[in-house]
C-alpha cells in the first residue's frame, strides 16, 4: 500500500469514528406530530427518536395554552424500544398544545432537547 493510500485510509477512518462519536438522539417523527391538527385528542405523547434515550433522564412536558402541564406521570421508553419515549397525558381539550423534550442518549451520554407545537381541533 502507498503512502497516499494508507493516509486516505486513516483520514476515513477518523472522519466515521467521528461521526460515531458525534452520535445525538434527534427527534425522527412524534405522534402527534410536531405542527399538526388533529381531531382526535391523543392521551399520550410519543417522540421516536434516531437513536435509544436513557429513560431516567429523559422527559417530555406538555404545555396548555395557559403554560400548564397536561402531561401525566414520567416520560418512559417502550419495553421494546428505547428509541420511543412517550408520556401519558390528561384529557385533552381544544386548542395548541406545546411539548417540550429533553432526551440523553443511552450510548453516550449526550443531551438533546428541543420543543414543538400540535393542536386538537374544536
Amino acid at each position: 500500500m502507498s503512502m497516499r493510500a494508507i493516509a486516505l485510509t486513516a483520514v476515513a477512518v477518523m472522519l466515521l469514528s467521528n461521526s460515531a462519536v458525534c452520535a445525538h438522539a434527534e427527534v425522527a417523527s412524534s405522534n402527534p406530530p410536531a405542527g399538526a391538527t388533529v381531531q382526535t385528542a391523543p392521551t399520550e405523547v410519543s417522540i421516536t427518536f434516531t437513536e435509544e434515550v436513557e429513560p431516567k433522564f429523559s422527559t417530555i412536558e406538555i404545555l396548555d395554552a395557559k403554560g400548564k402541564r397536561v402531561d401525566q406521570g414520567p416520560a418512559k421508553t417502550e419495553p421494546n424500544d428505547a428509541k420511543i419515549l412517550s408520556v401519558a397525558v390528561k384529557p385533552l381539550t381544544a386548542g395548541t398544545y406545546k411539548v417540550i423534550w429533553h432526551a440523553i442518549s443511552s450510548d453516550d451520554s449526550h443531551k438533546t432537547k428541543g420543543t414543538y407545537q400540535f393542536t386538537i381541533k374544536p
